[in-house]
Formats: C-alpha cells, structure tokens, sequence
C-alpha cells in the first residue's frame, strides 16, 4: 500500500497583492500525475486546503476539479482530508456526502462521534488496508474548558491536556477496529493519524503567514503527546518539511509552493510512504518550482547590477528588494527608468534604514501598516503605563479574544 502525505495548499494565496493561481494549477497537475507515476493508492491532505474561510471561485474550481480528477485514477482507492486552521468547517461539509461517492472523506472538525474520524481504508474487494485517524484541527472550544480565575500557564496545561486526551481516545478506537479485524483473520494493519497543530522546538520562517494556534508556548505540542500505537503521524500547519522530535515517523511535509520570500530557497517536497505490514518506508519526492521566488539586499548599485543578471538570463522571477541605502525611495525611479519593459516581476521595496528607525522610535511618518496587531496593542500597554505583572495576563486574553476571531466559521449560518 502506498500513501502520499502532503498539506497547506493554501489556494487563494496572494503575495503581495499577486494573484498565484497559475502556481497552483501547476502544483496540482504535478500532484495528479505524481500519483499516477507512483501509483498511489491513498491521498493524506492535512488541512489548510484554502488560505482563507471564504475562497473564491478560482480556487474552488481547483480543488473540486482536482479531487474529480484523482478519483478517476485506478490506483487511488482514497482521499482524506482534514480541515486545517484557515479552512471553514462548514464550507468543507457542504459537498461531505457527495464527495464521499467519490471516496473522498472529510473530517472538517471535531465529531460529536469520536469513531467518525476514524476511518477503515479498504481494497476494491473490501478488504481492509489501514486504519486512518483523521484528527482535524482542534480549535480551543474543542478541547479545553475555561474556569474563572485561571491563569494563563494554566489555560495551557489544559490545552495540552485536551490534545493528548483527544488522540488517545481517538487511537484507542482505532487499535480496537484493528484488534477486531484480527480476530476476523486478517493481518495487522498499520494505524495512521492526521493532525494540524504546532509542535514543540518546530521550524519557521517569519513570513510564513503561520499563526499561532493557541494561547501561550506551552501548547506547542512535544512527539509525547501522541499514541505509541501510531504508525505514521501525517502533519499540517507548520510550511517546512520536518520531522517532530528526530521521530521519523511523525512529519511536516510542509506546503507545495513558497508562500513568502523566506522560503524562496526552500525545498517543496510531498512525503511517500509505502507499506509492507505496519512499518512505514518513508520517501520523499520534491516538487517543482513553479514560480521563481527572489530577494536581493543591497544597495541601489548591487540591485541595479543584480537586476541586469536576471534580465540577461530572461527570468521571469518575482523580485522583494530590499535596500540598505537610506533614500531607498530612489530605487523605484531607478526601477521605473530601467526595468519597466523587462519580464521580472518587483513585487515589494523595503528600505532597511527606515525599517530600523520605525522599530527603534516612533517617528511622526510610522502607519499602522509598519506594526502588526500584537505591537499595536504593546503600543496601547505602553502609552497606559501598564506593569509588566499586569502585561503577561492582558496579553494572554488579547491573543485568546484574536484567536477566537480567527477561529470563527463565518459560513456555519
């Protein structure tokens, strides 16, 4: 049996403004045939199918488009889909029964059922081939109950608690499908989980567009938290391939294309696991570049002779500048005067000396477009006069009240 892992597709995702539906057409025209040349017989999706709760049209079309074309490929028996934290739960329900026909199965939120998100995966003859927890992202509602008075270290205890607690019951149901099947004579089947969370000592990129999931650091989620039964443990969230705790089993395939300059020279990769009994061997395939992603730092002169570079090669590149010059604002002019024909793309300017006066002061010429939502409410403290004893626990409930905005299915009425 053979298994494709992959995640955070993020459809819909702009950068910069840039529409990047072409990319993603690419990414999953590369997919489809990766399953038919690898003969895939199960699809893991481990949320964060869109970039946001309410996608458009375009990116709907590539998803169902997709999915209809997947379940025309013999060799692939299943999908399964789970909601990840920008996805709506309900939106990801609408088609549930019709997808099914398709034998596409998604599990969009918790159940009030635990054994519905456990899945028995079954060949054409029915039968069984593994055993799929299909863990969606737990939202906070989901998993911890609040208390008056609590603290925030508390708070978290719980969360982690609330986690721990809802893979264990999870896994508990599915080693005793396993267990039953056995006794019906078949052999044992390997038991893999699904998740969308953030682990402990894992690796980001700052513009990443990576949002915390929960309130405070402690619910970053250590390998400990999950079953010793799982075989294989199929993550998303975090946009790095990666390993949780040196457990090789227990993976990021992270997502398919860059979704921002930091990850402009990371390798995208999809994760491959084939089965003989319940030991997984695990590969890992890497998947194109479909739009080339390029930062250049420098001054006006080195991005001048950079640019050249490109436009001598004929790239099509998406450019970030960044300028170490301090009147950075000669850079569009200099762009403007010798580049406006070319193919290159220049996405975004930043002046790096004027980025160090913004973090250092407040000047007279700063936006809110220069702070994000947790310095604007620093700010706030900071004009209040408010005590550092008194900041932990305002700071916790403004991320609890941010999270829950985020965490709202505006689709479900």
């Amino acid at each position: 049996m053979k298994i494709l892992h992959t995640s955070d597709w993020h459809l819909g995702r702009r950068l910069y403004g840039k529409q990047r539906y072409d990319e993603f057409k690419q990414f999953l025209t590369w997919l489809l045939d990766t399953i038919k040349t690898e003969e895939i017989n199960t699809l893991l999706v481990a949320g964060d199918i869109f970039d946001t709760t309410t996608p458009s049209n375009t990116a709907q079309e590539l998803y169902y488009t997709f999915l209809t074309q997947v379940a025309n490929i013999s060799c692939c028996r299943h999908i399964v889909i789970i909601a990840g934290n920008h996805d709506s739960p309900s939106f990801l329900d609408a088609p549930k029964q019709l997808l099914k026909a398709l034998n596409v199965h998604v599990v969009s939120s918790i159940t009030e059922v635990l054994a519905d998100e456990v899945l028995v995966l079954r060949k054409a003859d029915q039968t069984p081939e593994a055993i799929v927890c299909a863990v969606p992202y737990l939202r906070d509602k989901d998993i911890r109950t609040l208390d008056p008075g609590e603290t925030s270290d508390e708070k978290n205890c719980k969360m982690i608690a609330g986690l721990k607690k809802h893979y264990a019951d999870v896994c508990e149901i599915a080693v005793q499908k396993r267990a039953e099947l056995q006794q019906q004579g078949y052999s044992k089947l390997p038991i893999i989980a699904m998740g969308h969370l953030f682990t402990a000592g894992a690796t980001t990129y700052n513009d990443d567009g990576v949002r915390e999931l929960y309130v405070g650091s402690l619910a970053h989620v250590g390998k400990d938290v999950f079953p010793q039964e799982i075989d294989y443990l199929a993550l998303g969230h975090l946009h790095i391939p990666q390993t949780v705790g040196g457990a090789e089993h227990i993976r990021y395939s992270g997502s398919p294309i860059p979704m921002g300059y930091g990850e402009a020279k990371q390798q995208k990769e999809v994760i491959v696991l084939e089965f003989n009994g319940i030991t997984p061997n695990i590969q890992k395939i890497t998947i194109p570049c479909f739009q080339q992603l390029i930062r250049i730092v420098g001054t006006i002169d080195d991005i001048r002779t950079k640019l050249n570079s490109l436009i001598k090669i004929n790239s099509s590149a998406w450019i970030e500048i960044e300028c170490t010059d301090s009147s950075g604002g000669n850079v569009q002019e200099m762009i403007d005067d010798d580049f406006a024909d070319s193919d290159i793309k220049i996405l975004r300017i930043k002046n790096n000396i004027k980025n160090t006066q913004i973090i250092s002061s407040i000047t007279e010429n700063e936006t809110l477009e220069d702070l994000n939502i947790i310095e604007v409410f620093n700010r706030c403290l900071d004009a209040e006069g408010i005590s550092e004893e008194s900041r932990k626990e305002l700071l916790a409930s403004y991320n609890e009240i941010i999270q829950s905005l985020h965490d709202e299915d505006i689709n479900a009425k």
